[in-house]
């Protein structure tokens, strides 16, 4: 699944080109989303000039004065800026046609994405009500984490990738946060003490940070806005490194299932 830095690079790359712009058409190939596209979709947008292009955790918001268009790109979704004549592919099933004939077109193989109407203001959708502080504002930091951790006996790892906690810190990004805050990934989020929630906030906003200066994480089914996968994938400390050598210490990673998902760790680095 695209995560923050993945939806983070698709904003920044589409951003350019459509952002000021008035749509002139909807096409819809395919409503049939993780929601339904709503029919009125082409009456709200068409005709109208496009303000924003943002994100709020994993959504991407395409803000007009009256209302957002609400994105969100699922399991295997991604965005691409075309000409309107450009072929269409098998899984293209949303096409925003702006001036000068540039579309932006959702490709989604497994239609678990989304592209809804959200009546102003955005932030009280029910996809966005409950979301928490996003990790790279100044609204996330130790004070807030070490509290919010206090007295739960989930792991910090499960704790860091709670969308109400903290928005964006998916699989891959909460291993290689952790274990460059030395924090193993199996202790018990209200046993962190402020200092290691301090070490683990920066080492969450330097890993997000990075993955979005290199275009995203490689993932089989992500594609960055020009077609090409991202590349963070070659620089990870321990995901999907199991047995091979800790960069740090030279003890094998290990790995094991959590929460149904995979963890990697180091049990001499991170304790």
């Amino acid at each position: 699944m695209p995560e923050l830095p993945e939806v983070e690079t698709a904003c920044r790359g589409i951003r350019p080109h459509i952002e000021g712009e008035q749509v002139r058409e909807l096409i819809v190939r395919n409503a049939s989303l993780r929601w339904p596209v709503p029919e009125d979709l082409a009456a709200n947008i068409e005709g109208r000039k496009l303000l924003a292009v943002r994100r709020r955790a994993k959504y991407i918001l395409l803000d007009f004065a009256h209302g957002t268009v609400i994105m969100h790109l699922g399991m295997s979704g991604s965005l691409r800026i075309c000409r309107q004549d450009a072929p269409v592919r098998k899984h293209d099933h949303v096409d925003l046609v702006f001036n000068r004939a540039v579309t932006l077109r959702l490709h989604d193989p497994r239609r678990f994405g989304c592209v809804l109407w959200s009546e102003p203001p955005v932030d009280e959708h029910d996809l966005l009500s409950e979301l928490g502080p996003e990790p790279l504002d100044e609204d996330f930091d130790a004070v807030y984490l070490h509290r919010v951790a206090r007295g739960r006996k989930c792991s910090i790892k499960a704790l860091i990738m709670n969308s109400h906690i903290v928005v964006g810190v998916g699989n891959i990004y909460a291993s290689e946060s952790l274990f460059l805050a030395g924090i193993n990934p199996k202790r018990k989020a209200g046993s962190v003490s402020l200092e290691r929630c301090e070490a683990l906030v920066a080492s969450i906003r330097a890993t997000l940070k990075a993955s979005i200066d290199q275009g995203g994480t490689t993932l089989r089914d992500f594609l960055n806005e020009s077609g090409n996968p991202g590349y963070f994938a070659q620089r990870l400390h321990v995901y999907g490194r199991e047995h091979e050598a800790c960069h740090t210490c030279g003890n094998p990673i290990k790995q094991f299932v959590q929460q149904q998902r995979s963890t990697f760790y180091c049990t001499r680095c991170q304790r």
